[in-house]
């Protein structure tokens, strides 16, 4: 095929040296908001959207590996009447904004019609053959036909995400599964355009702003991630998007040294930068004198509580607690895109994670010292983990005896291969 400027196929031009970026301003806004002030209120933060801009262009252009043809930012507006920030980004060399409407309803501020505007968007480009590569910053599962679409008409998908303030993934899982190249806008990317503003409503100085976002939102619906509200009252975090937690709030360290392919990186490159403080107590702890049930061959029997095993084995940390927000992100990725949920693969998984995230050597002799019994609480996590697979979900409710077995099987055969003595799989 000819490498020219365009390419003729069907009678149609192809510019297959260009890439466009979608932006759901709702998404992008909402989640830089949760990392950077704790809550997914635009109201609390500051936007140079002249740097955004600029930011995201070069970025795109980076990773593609093509010049930017326009780049689209849908957003809502009360009325689709402009807002301030909409009236400065349309004027803006290669930026083309779409409004859906915002409206309010028990409360909560919600758009209206931007997934669809998104949609529409998405499907053209690829069926007119507008570009080679389209960029999502967008976190809505809604988009998964219109991206799957513009895939079949030989369109390259890449998705971009904003670093979620809890390592909870804050994106579409079928979103993530489908698109051809992800990569992650983390804390350092984001505020180079991106401030919170200080307490007091005093905001902190950027060049070529005048002002913050007077209005604009998104609706929350899970697992979309659809954080988002400018307008007071501000709208509340989504379930599966909200990324408000102590994790985001300013005065966060920020990792080092973040790189990926072309400078840009993955979730997976975020999770290694992470490990030097996996020592870190960041996980829930469990309930006091919570015990696990689950079947037999004798029908529901109450394991121990933790209580009634020795002090240095209930003390073992559980691998929330070893495992930082960036991790989390990553473990989430690898489940969803890599590990096939096969019962001994998942044991294999949750032990390799464990292993690798200890900050005490020490700590695995003791755990391979209570072999063929998994100690209370990790045995827990274990199978909590295990359920996101559908291996434990059944009519009855109770747990598989042969998905337990080899599930904790590939968690003894991980041990042993790390430098445990774990030997031969654990049996109940």
């Amino acid at each position: 095929m000819c490498r020219g400027p365009h390419v003729r196929t069907s009678g149609k031009r192809w510019n297959v040296d260009r890439c466009v970026v979608l932006v759901d301003a709702g998404y992008l806004l909402g989640a830089a908001a949760s990392l950077l002030a704790g809550e997914a209120a635009r109201s609390r933060i500051t936007v140079d959207h002249a740097a955004l801009i600029h930011g995201l262009r070069e970025r795109a252009e980076e990773e593609t590996e093509h010049p930017l043809l326009r780049i689209y930012w849908f957003d809502g507006a009360p009325d689709r009447v402009p807002q301030p920030e909409h009236r400065r980004l349309r004027v803006m060399p290669r930026v083309t904004v779409r409004l859906g409407a915002l409206t309010r309803s028990d409360g909560r501020w919600a758009q209206k019609g931007v997934d669809a505007a998104m949609h529409a968007e998405l499907t053209e480009l690829a069926r007119n053959r507008a570009c080679s590569d389209i960029v999502l910053v967008t976190g809505d599962g809604d988009l998964l036909p219109g991206l799957m679409d513009a895939k079949e008409h030989g369109v390259a998908i890449h998705l971009w995400a904003v670093q979620a303030a809890d390592g909870d993934f804050n994106q579409s899982e079928d979103l993530v599964a489908e698109a051809d190249e992800r990569r992650v806008l983390d804390r350092a990317w984001i505020t180079r355009a991106v401030r919170a503003k200080e307490q007091g409503n005093q905001c902190a100085p950027l060049p070529e702003t005048s002002s913050a976002p007077a209005s604009a939102g998104a609706e929350d619906r899970a697992p979309a991630a659809r954080n988002g509200g400018a307008a007071p009252p501000a709208p509340a975090p989504g379930a599966a998007g909200r990324a408000a937690s102590d994790a985001g709030a300013p005065g966060t360290a920020e990792p080092a040294g973040t790189s990926g392919p072309r400078g840009v990186p993955t979730p997976k490159d975020l999770a290694g930068l992470g490990r030097a403080a996996t020592a870190v107590q960041a996980g829930p702890q469990p309930v006091p004198g919570a015990t696990l049930r689950w079947s037999s061959d004798k029908g529901w029997v109450d394991r121990g509580a933790p209580a009634q095993e020795p002090p240095e084995t209930a003390a073992l940390p559980m691998l929330a607690q070893l495992t930082s927000a960036e991790q989390r992100w990553a473990d989430r990725e690898e489940d969803i895109t890599t590990v096939s949920g096969d019962p001994f693969e998942v044991g294999q998984v949750f032990a390799r994670r464990w292993v690798e995230r200890l900050s005490d050597p020490g700590l695995l002799p003791q755990l391979s010292a209570e072999y063929p019994r998994i100690p209370h609480r990790i045995d827990g996590e274990l199978l909590r983990y295990a359920a996101r697979f559908g291996l434990l979900a059944h009519k009855d409710d109770q747990i598989d005896e042969h998905d337990r077995y080899a599930i904790r099987a590939g968690f003894w055969r991980e041990i042993d291969a790390r430098g445990g003595t774990g030997g031969s799989p654990a049996a109940d």
